[in-house]
């Protein structure tokens, strides 16, 4: 079991107005994520799919994903490509951030 990253447990905590543990490991995480998700799936569909446009999960893969899962969890396969798209969010600002260092103070804006 690794552990989940503290910056992805606060961008998730921050874009579905959750109070997850920033401790806990990325199965706790999935698990966690997954109860929310199958509540919303049940009784706030809209909002959920607003949810998931607003932070560019792609409906595509979700909907692949689901028929290649027919017995599986959605919350759960929701849950881990939220947390793919985190990942590969805080994966650009790094790059992005490191990029920038390297630009001359008078080369910035």
């Amino acid at each position: 079991m690794s552990s989940a990253s503290s910056d992805i447990i606060a961008s998730i905590n921050k874009d579905w107005a959750l109070q997850l543990n920033i401790t806990l490991t990325e199965d706790e995480l999935v698990e966690a994520l997954a109860i929310h998700l199958n509540d919303m799936i049940v009784h706030h569909f809209s909002q959920l799919i607003t949810a998931l446009y607003r932070i560019d999960v792609s409906e595509q893969k979700i909907r692949q994903t689901l028929r290649e899962n027919p017995q599986a969890d959605a919350g759960k396969i929701i849950a881990h490509l939220i947390i793919e798209r985190q990942k590969q969010k805080i994966k650009t600002r790094e790059l992005f951030r490191s990029r920038d260092n390297d630009i001359d103070e008078d080369e910035r804006w």
